[in-house]
């Protein structure tokens, strides 16, 4: 294993997320390699961490002023063994190669656990919609899915949102991908509803995290009601998280952006919830002004020479990272285990660091990494990708009970994994090997392609 992760750090160099993610994936499956000598023999570890296809590609655009930008953009389509490339579009200044490899590589596996026959892939831009007014966005949508369109299909990869990519961008993308092909299909979801978008795919990503944290006060016969709540983070993921901690009967105290957070000791309440998604959906305002309408609660300013971020260092029952990668680091990750926290269920993409994540384990805490946890979004995605393929729409209720029975299969595939590989309730182990497995299978199926 040793060899390999070398080998990776030599073809991937300087790729730092990307090469963390491979890590963990590769300590974890060693038993199954082990036990499956023909897995090696076909390289398929080594045929997972290599993108079957990297598109790179130059994306210029008009601004409002008249001036001529230039954007980069990729497309990583990961791994197809089980079905077309799914994931989504990330438009972020911080986006690289190394991100998008990283998030692709994690889809692999999220993908392999819903489920549903999809593939993984990643893709996105380093053009920030922060502050762009619609049509200086609809130029740049416009000008991206000119290049890429030819790369998507229905039946090949189907995009979706992500950081900077909501309902206005996948309307814009949507709208040139259509005009270009001449057709109408699902080849993006996240849609409107008007137009072939799934009901609860807002919600998903944050209703599933919770969800599946309920599946692990479970195995421990609690249930979330009662229990107070962190949530990073304050973007569709963190607003439905949120949302669906009120609904169990749990109490959520703080909610964050990249400048800073907010902590309400008397909990965030249905109508301040209310107010912060009108506050970041249509106005795209910043979490401090939460603090000027609710003077109780205390907003503080992340200042990253502190080295760790004081959102993590309040008492409560449970955490929820709902921001980004790597936002909890070792000391963050100790401070939760010191104020009291026995439940972490990522709503992000892998934000919490190999030492932190270690933290975590040797204190017996209820972890659940990402690719496990905030799996919803993308299962409701694929389930958008059905009802267009069947020109049907279902009910909220109907797409809400497949999205539980999803969370429940994936925590099911969890425990079962880590069972049988001998590290009973350690969540991580048993995302990476039930995902692994299937893929590794499918890819073994289908031959040296």
């Amino acid at each position: 294993m040793k060899e390999f992760i070398k080998m990776c750090e030599e073809c991937n160099p300087g790729e730092v997320e990307f090469l963390q993610a491979v890590a963990e994936v590769a300590e974890s499956v060693k038993p199954v390699l082990d036990k499956h000598p023909e897995y090696r023999t076909a390289k398929v570890l080594e045929r997972m961490v290599e993108p079957e296809r990297t598109i790179l590609f130059r994306i210029p655009w008009v601004n409002d002023r008249g001036e001529v930008q230039i954007n980069r953009g990729y497309r990583i389509e990961m791994n197809s063994a089980i079905g077309p490339y799914k994931g989504g579009f990330r438009f972020h200044p911080s986006v690289n190669l190394s991100i998008l490899k990283f998030l692709g590589f994690e889809q692999v596996y999220k993908n392999a656990l819903t489920t549903l026959p999809m593939g993984g892939g990643k893709g996105g831009s380093n053009f920030d919609p922060k502050g762009k007014s619609d049509n200086e966005v609809m130029r740049f949508c416009h000008s991206f899915m000119s290049e890429i369109f030819r790369h998507l299909g229905p039946n090949t990869d189907v995009p979706a949102g992500d950081i900077g990519v909501g309902a206005r961008e996948i309307g814009y993308l949507f709208g040139m991908y259509k005009k270009l092909r001449n057709e109408f299909t699902g080849v993006l979801t996240g849609k409107g509803l008007e137009w072939g978008g799934s009901l609860i795919r807002p919600e998903a990503t944050g209703y599933g995290t919770i969800y599946f944290a309920s599946e692990m006060l479970a195995t421990k016969d609690e249930a979330l009601e009662g229990k107070t709540c962190l949530i990073s983070g304050s973007g569709n993921v963190a607003q439905y998280a949120a949302e669906k901690v009120l609904e169990l009967g749990g109490k959520v105290l703080t909610l964050s952006d990249s400048s800073g957070y907010i902590y309400d000791e008397s909990g965030i309440s249905r109508e301040k919830l209310d107010y912060v998604m009108y506050l970041k959906n249509v106005e795209r305002g910043r979490i401090k002004e939460y603090a000027e309408k609710y003077p109780e609660a205390v907003y503080t300013a992340i200042d990253p020479a502190l080295g760790y971020n004081p959102l993590w260092n309040h008492k409560a029952d449970c955490a929820f990272p709902c921001a980004t990668q790597n936002e909890i680091n070792a000391k963050d990750a100790a401070n939760l285990v010191a104020n009291g926290v026995n439940v972490v269920s990522e709503g992000a993409n892998m934000p919490t660091v190999p030492e932190g994540v270690n933290i975590f384990l040797e204190n017996k805490i209820l972890y659940a990494p990402g690719k496990a946890s905030n799996a919803g979004g993308v299962s409701v995605s694929g389930l958008e990708m059905t009802q267009n393929s069947l020109r049907l729409s279902w009910t909220r209720e109907e797409v809400d009970d497949y999205l539980k029975r999803i969370m429940k299969s994936i925590h099911s595939a969890c425990i079962g994994a880590a069972d049988e590989y001998g590290t009973p309730g350690n969540y991580v182990n048993g995302a990476n090997i039930a995902g692994f497995v299937k893929v590794a299978k499918a890819m073994m199926a289908q031959g040296i392609v």
